[in-house]
């Protein structure tokens, strides 16, 4: 088949990582899944916020901010159960979805693509842009402060 010679295709990449976990057990974790798109993103916000949920209760928590069609909510989650985004529960009538990684691992992973492709690695620029442009609470400013002190602490 064209499209599994493909190095490209999503399932290709699952395909290929899965094997190359297997062949070598010694690897802690698997490597991490794809990027997601920003539609993806806003799905798997609703599968963090609310925790494992079938089609229907993604696409109403969706649903709440913003018209989206409930087959286009169940397409993208199949694209993302093939990218390794999700995982899916099918031992009930209604299918239930649920994140592969957790929250954290995800930002980590778009924050070091960002870093590296807007900002040439430099994390002071990427803090510097993000704080001079949108307001920041006192209480947000005073947890980056403990951060920075923990930082400084840890050196």
């Amino acid at each position: 088949m064209i499209l599994l010679d493909d190095p490209q295709t999503p399932s290709r990449q699952r395909e290929i990582a899965l094997s190359q976990a297997h062949d070598n057990p010694d690897r802690s974790s698997a490597p991490p899944p794809p990027r997601p798109t920003g539609a993806e993103l806003e799905i798997l916000r609703a599968l963090w916020d609310r925790g494992p949920s079938t089609v229907r209760e993604v696409h109403d928590h969706l649903s709440a901010d913003r018209a989206v069609g409930y087959s286009t909510v169940l397409k993208l989650l199949q694209i993302m159960l093939g990218k390794g985004l999700v995982t899916r529960n099918e031992r009930f009538r209604s299918h239930v979805y649920k994140a592969s990684s957790p929250a954290e691992r995800t930002q980590r992973q778009l924050v070091d693509h960002l870093l590296d492709a807007a900002f040439g690695g430099s994390a002071s620029q990427l803090v510097m842009r993000a704080l001079s442009d949108r307001p920041t609470s006192s209480e947000e400013l005073e947890e980056i402060r403990r951060l920075l002190d923990d930082i400084e602490g840890e050196r």
